[in-house]
């Protein structure tokens, strides 16, 4: 079977042309490894058209060609899919996607190191031994996949599609002489043409220009924050694109400002000029690997006509099942229907701020049931509405995009601001979800992962323990904390440092709370705010020793837990001791603290202090004893 590798595609790239779908020779293949960022290796290949060679990064998508053996040394190939990006000075030629013509053929040609001087140049590249290594290169390929629409090979002429092991006949075309496209003028060495639109999965940092078409599926509410560089403001928003690809938008200051009211959910726009770095997953539920961060020079424009080609959301549902054993603080989409909704009511926040909340229960065919709690604005206009269909006797499905799960008291999901709530949506799952509970799901019999409680008033979810349990069991010295119940009595209150002075100056909605220091204008100095206060917050750190009938141990309780405890705030007991030195009056609020009984919620894990390793108790709920509720649970351990 004859192939011709495309003649001069090599310069072709270099001067722009992405649509060329070049056939070139595969000359040498090399792993060089993995980038601190990411755990995948990748592969460099050195590709030549008979004439020229370049080293090319293959996008990590591409892995499997070679570990498979698809590609190898000595493969022609086409691309399909490609970028060519100019990193540190070099062109490095990007593939993205692209498709084995010939598994193994002898070198063809006697190509050369494309951009190398003219002596350099008449050293041939016979064999891939010949090949000098260049400079390494760092480079970051797009993980996910994305579909290409692929066109047929050029120079392929398949004589005898019968025959396994083709024969070939190796050819090189004639000198390349570049048109008046690829000389130094026009639109392309000027820069002035329209970015090539291109796949989300397809986005790296090494793009100099590149344009994503893309819908709002997400948006967040305008944040302010206070960091050591001053105030500032900062919002985001998801996009989705037609190949399932998604990225996080980030936009600070007046470029928020700028695009806030630009972007709507829902609709599609054309994103380019902005620069992509790592994702923070601590924020960034999405997978994808970097986050989209808009600039000055940005462009947001509005696609007036809508594309059905991109969904209009995207959901990967996890029953709820699975949420039981989901980490802390998860992000993830579920669905189920609603089967009771309560009240909203009103909570106050830490820092004054009053905001609503409202629980409501899902069940689904996974024979779980779990609370879910709805805030803010989610409590009254999504949470009346379920209210009232309810209340007609009527059970909606629901369907919660990038809902929150917590683990206090058992499992639960809750709302952040980049949740999305959907009533009664029309897709597969939630017809499928519905069928079942007309079908007898209704009557099924779900467990909660949540605060069911049994009939002694005690949390299915309680890990009930004794003192001596906690060192008997070693709790707290896995990977992740444990957290326990127990019922003790405070025998012993540390009170040489029972609290510390607190920043008192406001983060966003939220108040700082880190240690200030006394600086030399007598003001508060705090080290995260960088700033001064005339006055600070007492905030109680207390050490409290507790004992029940196995044995006693040592606690620490922070500043609402040690309220409780306290019985009174921080402040106060300072402005007793070292202001107004009523030591007596100090200690006798201490004295009748001593000797109270209390159900403690602990959270048990391990800490390095040093050299050393020690087991930290920290108090997360304090409830006084409900001896009804108490004597119902001892009886019901006597039936069992």
């Amino acid at each position: 079977m004859p192939v011709s590798l495309t003649p001069n595609a090599i310069t072709a790239i270099n001067d722009g042309d992405v649509n060329l779908k070049p056939l070139l020779q595969v000359l040498e293949i090399k792993m060089i490894g993995r980038s601190q960022e990411r755990s995948q290796e990748r592969y460099r290949f050195l590709i030549s058209d008979g004439v020229s060679a370049q080293h090319a990064m293959v996008a990590v998508q591409l892995n499997d060609r070679v570990k498979s053996g698809q590609v190898e040394k000595g493969s022609i190939v086409q691309l399909i899919d490609y970028i060519c990006s100019d990193v540190k000075g070099r062109k490095l030629i990007v593939v993205l996607n692209m498709e084995t013509i010939v598994p193994h053929s002898e070198t063809i040609g006697n190509p050369t190191i494309f951009g190398e001087t003219d002596t350099e140049a008449q050293k041939p590249l016979s064999a891939v031994g010949n090949i000098p290594p260049p400079n390494r290169v760092v480079f970051n390929e797009p993980t996910a996949q994305h579909s290409v629409n692929r066109a047929p090979p050029r120079g392929v002429n398949i004589q005898n599609p019968a025959n396994s092991t083709p024969s070939f006949r190796p050819s090189v075309q004639p000198s390349y002489q570049p048109p008046a496209s690829y000389r130094n003028h026009g639109p392309i060495m000027k820069n002035e043409a329209p970015a090539r639109v291109i796949p989300i999965a397809a986005l790296n940092p090494y793009q100099g220009r590149w344009a994503i078409k893309a819908r709002v599926t997400a948006k967040g509410d305008i944040r302010r924050y206070n960091n050591a560089k001053g105030d500032g403001k900062v919002y985001s928003f998801d996009l989705l694109d037609s190949d399932g690809g998604e990225i996080r938008v980030t936009c600070f200051n007046a470029v928020a400002d700028r695009f806030y009211d630009v972007t709507e959910i829902g609709k599609v726009y054309l994103i380019s000029k902005g620069s992509l770095k790592p994702a923070q997953k601590n924020f960034n539920h999405l997978k994808n690997e970097w986050e989209i961060f808009l600039e000055s020079t940005s462009t947001v424009e509005l696609c007036p006509d809508e594309d059905g080609s991109i969904p209009r959301q995207q959901f990967s549902f996890r029953p709820i099942s699975d949420i039981e054993n989901a980490e802390n603080n998860t992000i993830l989409d579920v669905i189920g229907v609603v089967t009771s909704v309560n009240p909203s009511v009103p909570i106050l926040r830490k820092n004054g701020m009053e905001t609503h909340r409202r629980i409501l229960n899902l069940k689904d065919e996974s024979g779980k049931a779990v609370e879910v709690t709805l805030w803010g604005e989610f409590c009254n206009r999504d949470g009346r509405q379920l209210e009232e269909m309810v209340d007609s006797a009527f059970h909606p499905v629901l369907a919660i995009k990038a809902g929150k799960v917590s683990d206090f008291s058992g499992k639960s999901v809750g709302t952040i601001s980049s949740t999305q709530l959907f009533i009664n949506p029309d897709f597969p799952e939630a017809h499928k979800l519905r069928t079942w509970f007309n079908h007898g799901g209704k009557d099924t019999a779900s467990f909660s992962i949540s605060r069911d409680t049994m009939p002694g008033g005690v949390s299915r979810n309680e890990r009930r323990k004794s003192v001596s349990q906690i060192k008997e069991e070693g709790l707290g010295r896995s990977d992740k904390p444990d957290w326990i119940t127990v019922k003790a009595t405070v025998s012993f209150i540390k009170t040489d440092s029972f609290c510390y002075t607190a920043c008192p100056l406001m983060i966003g909605d939220k108040q700082c709370n880190k240690k200030v220091t006394r600086s030399g204008t007598n003001r508060w100095l705090c080290d995260r705010c960088n700033q001064e206060s005339d006055e600070c917050d007492y905030r109680y750190l207390l050490q409290v020793q507790i004992q029940d009938h196995t044995g006693l141990t040592w606690i620490t309780a922070f500043q609402e837990t040690g309220e409780e405890i306290m019985g009174c705030p921080a402040k106060k007991l300072y402005a007793l001791k070292y202001e107004l030195e009523k030591e007596e009056e100090f200690a006798e609020i201490v004295r009748d603290r001593l000797f109270h009984q209390y159900m403690l919620k602990l959270k048990i894990k391990e800490e390095s202090y040093g050299d050393e390793q020690r087991v930290k108790m920290t108090v997360v709920k304090v409830d006084k004893v409900n001896y009804t509720s108490e004597s119902k649970y001892m009886l019901d351990l006597l039936v069992r």
